[in-house]
């Protein structure tokens, strides 16, 4: 996993209920974990555009609800500021199913725009996006 370029704002809270932006079969995941994030004791940790959250799926295809997963944020609708100065933020919240701990999507497409910092940290994302944003 690369560093990121942006002083992105965490968002995205444990237990936050996110749609899926593929075809990965399923539609809403809701946030179990972030991984790699430190905190303070008892504050409820939260993540945002380009961090690998664990899910669990709440709705979607029979064979794929409660499963835990793990997924990229690829959209937030909070505002985050980038390194050249201009701040971006997207009308939805939306994540990625990863296939495995590489990074590859489970899923085959991507509807909407992906953030440029998901693209530059996650390799296997910027393969299938169509529009980086």
């Amino acid at each position: 996993m690369k560093a990121l370029t942006s002083n992105r704002t965490k968002s995205l809270p444990v237990g936050a209920e996110v749609p899926t932006c593929d075809n990965s079969g399923a539609k809403v995941v809701k946030i179990i974990s972030v991984k790699g994030h430190k905190t303070v004791r008892r504050r409820i940790c939260a993540g945002g555009v380009g961090d690998l959250v664990r899910a669990s799926v709440i709705k979607g295809k029979p064979e794929m609800r409660r499963q835990k997963v793990q997924a990229v944020i690829v959209r937030q609708k909070k505002e985050y500021r980038r390194a050249d100065g201009t701040r971006v933020k997207f009308e939805d919240n939306a994540v990625v199913v990863l296939k495995d701990d590489k990074g590859n999507p489970k899923g085959t497409i991507f509807k909407g725009a992906i953030a440029k910092e998901a693209t530059e940290r996650w390799p296997g994302i910027s393969k299938v996006a169509k529009i980086v944003v």
